[in-house]
């Protein structure tokens, strides 16, 4: 299902079956007939949502939102730690094994009990172009930590540079995805919201969903969703 939050009370305003632009519409059309002065939208970097909103709301600022940024470079770290343990010699695929999460957690997360700030430096000594992509991965996060529009301007436009240069092919993808979202990126300076209340509501409707093993009536799911606000659940990970 696709779901509209509030970020102030984090209710659930919509929710429709589908994760295409046709499952936000209705909504969105609602809120133009009401007179809904929509300034700006956060949202991920996929085509659909955020063409909806272009549709209906042509004057409203996209915001693509970090998580969703992040989520995604981690994604290619991953695939480009797993392309190289597939090719790696034993030595190599002994060295990368378990370094999954090391590469893709914040350093400031890493346990000093388990040395994985030691684990996770000797997988990058080992391979030039994993620890070219973990340490760009680290430079990206400063994006949003920039003084203000042009200094984030200038990072982000030295980042993509350096990423298309690097030799490194999943770099290289990210370069060519964060040219096309370059506005997008910056409008968070503009308008600094973020989906992350969203997802934090999408860890508690899957909790809710296997402490009920399921729902089979999707309109029941629906109203379920709808007042998972007023609701606490145990995350379990």
């Amino acid at each position: 299902v696709s779901v509209v939050l509030d970020l102030d009370t984090g209710a659930a305003i919509h929710v429709a079956e589908g994760k295409s632009a046709d499952s936000v519409k209705p909504f969105l059309r609602r809120l133009k007939r009401i007179g809904a002065n929509i300034e700006a939208v956060a949202t991920d970097m996929g085509q659909a949502f955020p063409s909806a909103v272009t549709e209906v709301f042509p004057d409203a600022v996209l915001v693509y939102d970090h998580f969703h940024v992040s989520k995604l470079m981690n994604d290619k770290l991953t695939q480009l730690r797993r392309d190289l343990q597939r090719e790696a010699d034993v030595l190599g695929r002994d060295m990368l094994k378990g370094t999954r999460w090391l590469l893709t957690k914040n350093p400031e997360n890493l346990d000093p009990e388990r040395d994985e700030t030691k684990r996770l430096l000797e997988a990058l000594e080992f391979n030039r172009p994993l620890a070219v992509a973990y340490y760009m991965k680290e430079d990206l996060r400063m994006f949003w930590r920039q003084p203000d529009m042009k200094a984030a301007e200038r990072h982000l436009d030295i980042w993509i540079a350096r990423a298309a240069d690097s030799g490194v092919s999943v770099l290289k993808t990210m370069a060519r995805t964060m040219r096309m979202c370059r506005t997008g990126l910056l409008n968070w300076y503009k308008h600094p919201i973020s989906t992350g209340p969203l997802e934090g509501f999408n860890n508690k409707a899957q909790t809710m969903k296997r402490q009920a093993y399921g729902y089979r009536n999707m309109e029941f799911f629906k109203l379920k969703l709808r007042t998972l606000h007023l609701k606490k659940y145990a995350l379990t990970g």
